[in-house]
């Protein structure tokens, strides 16, 4: 199977009421709007979705609406991260009855696997569905690490077409491409080391910061592409004390405080999360303040 995810693809939010009840409207309005602002694709209900705070019919009402905000206008991809293997392919039986795009498949919660259980469960979702899934690898997050060994005992399955990389440590991709060549699509996964994976064979980036500079992001993918370093480099280096923010254990909130202070959606997050208070929040909001103040003049907008 083959498809032809490239580019940046934000993890979208969720977006909840003040009582903390899914606001299904205000998550389209999110979602349409990085439609609009040029993203390549949709991923919904990630780590930044807040993919474990929702309840299993709260999680399919955000995948209905998200395939009527999205429309088939770029693809969209479904987060799949349940507790054990039966629920995680419940779900992405659902999901593709839905009509989403494609999964991201992250290992089982809580229980850290042994190498070929957490093959296994990859494996029995694959073999659940027909839709084409990314593998999410987030060592840091999940406290388990998808082996290139493990890739190289799921290449026989034909729909895992994609990793999405967010280990820390970027020699990764040119083992995994030197070990795999191109069997799997590659997509960086770590806001704060994206250039360096795109640069390294990368053909996309799941970002974070998107939901809050769109337009930023999509002018560094573009220039990477293009082989602009001078433009690449220069962007980055205004953005990364905001990438950095991605690598941080409260990066929901802080994605979510940056995507407030744009105007771009609400900071509310569910327990055992809350919003970012004190010397936290103020270190947050003047980070994104001084970029929104500092944008970089972008080509693209010219």
């Amino acid at each position: 199977m083959r498809v032809d995810w490239a580019g940046v693809f934000p993890a979208a939010t969720t977006q909840f009421a003040p009582d903390l009840s899914l606001d299904l409207s205000a998550t389209q309005k999110v979602q349409d709007a990085l439609v609009r602002d040029g993203v390549h694709g949709l991923i919904i209900m990630g780590t930044v979705g807040e993919n474990n705070s929702l309840e299993p019919d709260e999680k399919r009402a955000v995948l209905k609406a998200a395939v009527e905000a999205v429309d088939h206008r770029v693809p969209l991809i479904a987060g799949v991260s349940e507790f054990d293997t039966k629920r995680a392919i419940a779900f992405a039986r659902d999901a593709e009855k839905a009509g989403a795009d494609g999964l991201m498949l992250l290992p089982a919660m809580v229980y850290v696997p042994a190498e070929g259980e957490l093959v296994a469960h990859f494996r029995a979702v694959s073999e659940a569905t027909s839709l084409p899934i990314m593998l999410y690898n987030n060592p840091p997050a999940y406290r388990v690490s998808v082996s290139v060994e493990a890739m190289k005992r799921l290449a026989d399955r034909p729909n895992i077409v994609c990793l999405k990389e967010s280990a820390p440590d970027t020699r990764r991709f040119t083992d995994l491409y030197n070990a795999l060549g191109d069997r799997f699509i590659l997509f960086a996964g770590l806001d704060d080391v994206a250039l360096e994976g795109l640069l390294l064979g990368a053909k996309g980036w799941v970002s974070g910061l998107t939901n809050a500079f769109p337009k930023e992001s999509l002018a560094l993918y573009e220039a990477a592409l293009a082989g602009d370093l001078e433009t690449a480099r220069a962007i980055y280096r205004w953005f990364m004390p905001l990438l950095h923010l991605d690598a941080e254990h409260d990066l929901v909130q802080s994605i979510k405080l940056a995507e407030q202070i744009m105007d771009r959606g609400s900071e509310r997050v569910r327990p055992p999360r809350y919003p970012l208070t004190g010397a936290r929040r103020a270190e947050v909001s003047a980070l994104v303040e001084q970029a929104a103040a500092t944008r970089p003049k972008l080509k693209s907008a010219a």
